[in-house]
């Protein structure tokens, strides 16, 4: 609003203010600038009136290349005080200034105010230290390395977002013992107790010129009986032992910000397993809530409703909110780690865990709560965040925020609060208040008279058909060690955990099986309280795990043995689009990035299950076909597989040296080439390799090339097996390579070559249709393509072929059709998806010499499409083994996601499909 339209008193109190300025600039231009600047800060203008060089420099441009820091020498050692906080007046009436005239928006006014800090402290510490090592010396190592002080910046000056007036969060470490080399030596723990002494004194004393910042010592170990400044190895000893919850929230922002930044960095990746838990945290919320309920009756008692910051939806709550979900999920997904809180909310979003409108929702009202807690603080350089009760006062705040009126300041505020409040009370939702009506209170009491008391017949009224069962299997759980042994707050989670848990399986289909399954999830999570607060905090991912149970014993043998997978259940990005080939690559390959072998297997190994798991629920609910569900699960596979022969491959180098001129392949057969993999599959494995004959490992223990390829086969297929806590990434089988299990693990491209084309039988060749490159050098993708088509084109006997396929059918038949009476084997049944494979690659194998089309499918649609388009097939024939593949493959999935064998009663659904394979394939 113009300022001619300011009331009187108030436009009378600015002239007053602006009298005080130098003569120089007692002119229009010089008022109509400054104006707005007195209106928002005495302090500012105080400062201007103190410095009038920086007055000229932001009626020049703005100060846009900052106030020039002092220089702290030995010779001017009592000006340090005064040039210091001289130097941070300047720069805040910068801030100031260039807030106001809207130079800069919210984001940079809190970036400036952190730079300013991280200058402040970084010039007194430099000036600090040079003094301590003329009067000490500097420490020293055992081994003799320099050791420095490391300054630890906690809360919103670690965040990059310190507001105008705020004192700043610093604790003190330093990486290792040792003492000064100095004529007065002194152990490093004092010298640099001394040293955080004097620093804190030097910036937080108020002088004649008052201070530069307050420093606020009180969140080291231990609090303020705590020590100034500790080793690394004494703070991590503390936080394995000591750390409480509001720790863990306190270092989630923690960053180096003055002396050594790159050992306090170290430092940091030591203690994130500390702050961020390896699994899903929903047992941070619990921590956070006691928080929550401290500060709302702080602010309670000392009648603090007009905080902006502690009061209900102020700049608190959008930060615990934050905070809380990135504790939760922080510690699997590294993205969502940021220490500033607006591109946290990002990151929260891109991972799915806040919808767009919600993001942009806290955001808006993060800035809007920031710039009205900075206009408060530059009126008078205050650290307060409690709205005036000076009319005055409060007239110039919302006339320089834009407002007509304090009202519409305050109704604009009320917005924001309420906005973020509601945000806030939907994460921190009270438990008893979520379930008290659902609940049912006998279930409730029965639960907790078990194991010697309640009665059972409780479970036949909540819809339990199998009471006594059931029954049975609960007082088994409850006296079960797992359970006695709980700790009392683990305890209570599960008593409020089984009544709700009871009562949402009593509806199931085969509710007493759902149960039984449950009971062997819980036994598995009861060791790991995040486990419990997950289903605790959130009824919706125990439904979920209802349901799920009910309909697949597959999933449910996963959750229980890798409950991590229960994060899947609340993933919001779980109903959306399926990862696909490239992203599944991406996510396997983050695995090379870890420090060691065993790490990076975990790490792969979770990722896999992860993603096998998703595509597990897709499927069961429907959202996707049974055939897209096989072929992701051949790309998450070529994706392991690609990423375990880099690791072997490292881990091979690193004991004998690369191999020069090595190429190296794996190649695929069976469902994995075919791309038609199921769940829980074996991978069906040939390993190439091609060097030159001479060739020998660079490393200290050379090998030749056969023994190099062969360790690296090895290694593959035992990395593939190893089991760790994410479970084994795959079982292996190796014997169609050349000669089976008599043949070497490992071929030559040579020799492959020479075995396909002058020793294999057929069966071998029909294997080699749908064979395919999975990993490895794209030279050898090239030259087995070339081995396979040369091998596919041969021309062959028609008659001497179909004797060959057919008895091999036979044969097969024999040994594994599990089908009698009314029960169909859906895979090697008359009529199954064996019969229709090799129909497929009789067809190949007789055709592909004159027809080169048939040569590049190697799924079965893809084949189906490509004999037709030959002519081989009647197109209403491929329409319909192309139905009757789908239908056949979709029923062996629904047996496999519920742990039974894939033979089903040859029902009508089954029989069309059956009948259009057997029509197409009666030669078998």
């Amino acid at each position: 609003m113009p300022d001619d339209t300011l009331p009187p008193d108030l436009d009378a109190h600015l002239d007053r203010l602006l009298k005080r300025l130098p003569d120089d600039v007692q002119n229009a231009d010089a008022h109509a600038r400054i104006r707005p600047v007195a209106l928002a800060s005495d302090f500012a203008l105080d400062v201007l009136q103190r410095q009038p060089a920086v007055l000229a420099q932001l009626l020049a441009d703005d100060a846009a290349d900052g106030i020039a820091p002092p220089v702290l020498t030995a010779d001017n050692r009592g000006e340090w005080p005064a040039l210091l906080r001289r130097y941070r007046t300047a720069c805040s009436a910068r801030l100031v200034w260039r807030d106001v005239l809207g130079v800069d928006d919210v984001d940079a006014t809190l970036a400036g105010a952190t730079a300013l800090a991280e200058s402040c402290l970084t010039l007194a510490l430099d000036a600090l230290e040079a003094e301590f090592a003329q009067r000490y010396g500097r420490v020293r190592d055992v081994d003799g390395n320099a050791v420095r002080l490391v300054v630890f910046g906690l809360g919103k000056l670690g965040g990059g977002e310190l507001n105008f007036s705020s004192d700043i969060d610093l604790i003190y470490g330093f990486a290792a013992a040792g003492e000064s080399d100095g004529a007065r030596a002194l152990a490093a723990e004092d010298y640099f107790t001394r040293l955080g002494q004097q620093l804190a004194k030097l910036l937080d004393e108020t002088t004649a010129d008052g201070f530069s910042h307050r420093v606020d010592l009180r969140l080291r170990p231990f609090g303020s009986a705590g020590r100034i400044a500790l080793s690394f190895a004494a703070m991590e000893q503390y936080f394995q032992h000591e750390g409480r919850d509001w720790e863990r929230y306190a270092w989630q922002k923690a960053r180096p910000v003055a002396g050594d930044i790159a050992a306090g960095e170290r430092f940091l990746v030591q203690l994130r397993p500390f702050v961020y838990r390896r699994y899903l945290d929903y047992g941070a919320l619990d921590g956070l809530r006691q928080m929550k309920a401290m500060i709302a009756a702080e602010v309670a008692r000392k009648e603090l409703s007009d905080d902006i910051k502690r009061g209900d939806g102020g700049i608190r709550e959008v930060e615990f909110l934050t905070q809380a979900l990135q504790l939760i999920r922080g510690g699997r997904e590294p993205a969502l780690r940021d220490r500033r809180l607006l591109p946290a909310l990002d990151a929260l979003h891109a991972h799915g865990q806040l919808d767009a409108d919600t993001r942009t929702l806290l955001q808006h009202a993060y800035r809007f709560l920031r710039r009205l807690e900075n206009r408060l603080q530059m009126l008078r350089d205050a650290q307060t965040h409690v709205l005036p009760a000076d009319p005055l006062d409060r007239l110039r705040i919302a006339r320089g925020l834009g407002h007509d009126s304090w009202d519409a300041l305050v109704a604009a505020l009320r917005v924001q609060r309420a906005a973020v409040a509601a945000e806030f009370d939907a994460l921190f939702a009270v438990r008893s208040q979520q379930r008290s009506d659902a609940v049912d209170d006998d279930l409730a009491g029965y639960w907790r008279a078990l194991p010697d008391g309640g009665e059972g017949a409780v479970l036949a009224v909540a819809g339990f058909a199998e009471s006594t069962e059931v029954d049975a299997a609960l007082r088994d759980f409850a006296r079960s060690p797992s359970v006695r042994d709980l700790s009392d707050a683990a305890r209570a989670r599960l008593d409020r955990l089984m009544p709700v848990l009871l009562q949402a399986s009593a509806p199931a289909d085969r509710p007493t099986q759902a149960i039984r399954r449950l009971l062997a999830l819980l036994h598995n999570i009861l060791r790991r309280a995040s486990y419990l607060a997950l289903l605790d905090e959130r009824p919706a991912a125990l439904a979920r795990l209802v349901d799920v149970v009910t309909r697949s014993a597959f999933l449910a043998e996963r959750l229980a043995a890798h409950p991590l997978l229960l994060d899947e259940l609340l993933d919001m990005r779980i109903e959306g689009p399926l990862p696909q080939r490239g992203d599944m690559a991406n996510a396997c390959a983050r695995a090379l990035q870890q420090p060691d072998l065993e790490a990076a297997l975990l790490d792969l190994n979770e990722t896999r299950q992860q993603l096998s798991f998703r595509i597990a629920l897709a499927t069961l609910d429907g959202r996707q076909s049974g055939q897209d569900a096989t072929r992701q699960l051949a790309w998450l596979a070529d994706a392991v597989v690609d990423t375990v022969l880099a690791l072997a491959m490292r881990d091979l180098e690193s004991q004998h040296g690369a191999l020069p001129d090595a190429r190296f392949a794996v190649i695929g057969y069976g469902s994995l080439g075919g791309e038609e993999l199921g769940f829980g599959s074996d991978l069906d494995l040939v390993f190439l390799y091609d060097a030159p004959a001479d060739a020998q490992s660079t490393g200290a223990r050379p090998l030749d090339a056969q023994r190099w390829a062969a360790r690296l086969g090895q290694k593959i297929v035992a990395l593939l097996g190893t089991v760790t806590g994410g479970g084994r990434l795959y079982d292996v089988d190796v014997r169609l390579r050349p000669d089976g299990g008599k043949g070497l693990l490992v071929s030559s491209l040579a020799s492959y070559a020479e075995y396909q084309r002058e020793r294999a039988w057929t069966w071998e060749h029909q294997a080699l249709v749908r064979a395919r490159f999975v990993a490895g050098d794209d030279g050898m993708a090239a030259a087995f393509e070339d081995v396979r088509r040369d091998t596919l084109s041969v021309p062959r006997d028609p008659d001497r072929l179909h004797e060959d396929v057919l008895s091999m059918r036979r044969r097969m038949r024999a040994e594994l059709d599990r089908s009698g009476g009314d029960r169909f084997d859906l895979k090697q049944g008359e009529g199954g998806l064996v019969d229709l494979e090799f129909l497929l690659q009789y067809l190949v194998l007789r055709e592909a010499a004159t027809r080169p089309s048939l040569l590049a499918p190697r799924a079965t649609p893809l084949l189906l499409e490509a004999v037709a388009a030959e002519g081989l097939l009647a197109l209403e024939a491929s329409v319909e083994l192309r139905a009757a593949h789908a239908a056949l493959l979709e029923a062996g999935l629904v047996c496999t996601l519920d742990r039974r064998a894939r033979i089903v009663s040859d029902a009508d659904v089954l029989a069309t499909a059956r009948d259009a394979v057997r029509r197409s394939a009666r030669w078998v």
